[in-house]
């Protein structure tokens, strides 16, 4: 058996790894359309979160920063523009008729306009508010 630190390091390079290829696609994606890309912000996003208990430890090891880095490096290698987005109410925002109202999140993966009836994934619906926000 590996001693444990070597199975983290293994661990880590992996999703480095991973981050990496993730990066290099989204990059690669907006060079061939001659888009730009934009980011939410996430400073100070581990703050801000409120977890239980049990999902502390895995949102706590997630390397928030390294995927927008890798991106922003890549990108300016590749002469592709990022713009940081503020996510301030991205999830409670409509992406239809842009109200922004804390009932449009049912649940976690929900999104449901109380204004205008438009349902979609809560995550898809936040990617088309930063989306419109970056230009």
């Amino acid at each position: 058996m590996l001693p444990r630190f070597r199975a983290r390091g293994g661990e880590a390079r992996r999703g480095k790894d991973i981050n990496h290829k993730i990066s290099k696609r989204i990059v690669a994606e907006a060079e061939r359309t001659g888009r730009g890309i934009a980011l939410e912000e996430l400073t100070g996003i581990r703050e801000r979160a409120r977890l239980r208990k049990p999902r502390r430890t895995t949102f706590h090891s997630w390397a928030f920063a390294q995927p927008g880095s890798f991106i922003v490096y890549k990108a300016k290698k590749a002469g592709v523009p990022v713009i940081c987005i503020d996510p301030a109410y991205t999830s409670q925002e409509c992406s239809q008729c842009h109200r922004t109202a804390r009932a449009n999140r049912p649940a976690q993966a929900r999104f449901a306009c109380k204004a205008c009836g438009f349902i979609d994934h809560a995550d898809d619906n936040s990617a088309h508010n930063i989306s419109r926000r970056g230009g």
